[in-house]
């Protein structure tokens, strides 16, 4: 009975690997436009959220902010990990600098939006921009509820929103890297948990990921 049960989770725990790898997208240019990529740096997330108990605008707003800036601080910590174990071939900016450089040049989460990825790439002096999108009817920051079945777990029910991470070439402004994925109950119970579940499912296509490029040269 029990090796059934392992034997059953291990199917739904690949075929979610598998659903993982569907929803990237890597540009066929990626080399050619990140050969020379020294730093990246992570923006804040633009948040819609959706609540299910009502807030005013104001309020709503602050939240929206607060679930941004949360997605940024857990990539960071994530890299941060990643990149002492020297995973990585390319540097992440501090948040605390990308924030004060873009505080320090009038942009603030409620106008980011309205620069091109070329122009924040110039104003943070970096080569490249990771930014996303959140789709939220929870506080993800706050954390999710933990009271659920196994059929909730495999089933995919209690669908909280969706999360969208890119990587943009700062010289073009191009798209190189795109990242999607529902998050449910099973994804983590709070921020640095989705990133950290969810970006070890998309290591294994990470473009600056050193193992995937000496895997490229091989072949």
């Amino acid at each position: 009975m029990v090796l059934k049960r392992v034997f059953i989770i291990s199917v739904f725990f690949f075929a979610w690997m598998a659903t993982a790898q569907k929803n990237i997208y890597e540009s066929s240019r990626f080399d050619e436009l990140s050969e020379d990529h020294q730093v990246l740096a992570i923006v804040p997330f633009l948040t819609k959220l959706e609540l299910e108990q009502k807030k005013s605008k104001e309020d709503e707003k602050t939240l929206a902010e607060r679930e941004g800036y949360a997605v940024q601080d857990a990539l960071e910590t994530y890299f941060s990990k990643r990149r002492k174990r020297k995973k990585f071939n390319v540097e992440f900016q501090n948040i605390e600098n990308t924030n004060a450089i873009l505080a320090q040049n009038d942009i603030t989460y409620e106008n980011i939006d309205i620069y091109t990825v070329k122009q924040l790439s110039e104003i943070l002096g970096v080569d490249g921009i990771i930014s996303g999108s959140l789709d939220l009817n929870i506080l993800l920051s706050k954390g999710v509820p933990t009271d659920f079945s196994i059929l909730d777990y495999f089933g995919g029910d209690s669908n909280y929103g969706r999360i969208g991470l890119k990587i943009s070439d700062g010289e073009t402004g191009k798209l190189l890297w795109k990242y999607e994925k529902a998050i449910t109950k099973k994804t983590g119970k709070n921020t640095a948990e989705l990133i950290d579940r969810m970006m070890k499912l998309a290591a294994k296509k990470f473009p600056y990921d050193k193992e995937k490029k000496r895997k490229k040269r091989k072949s």
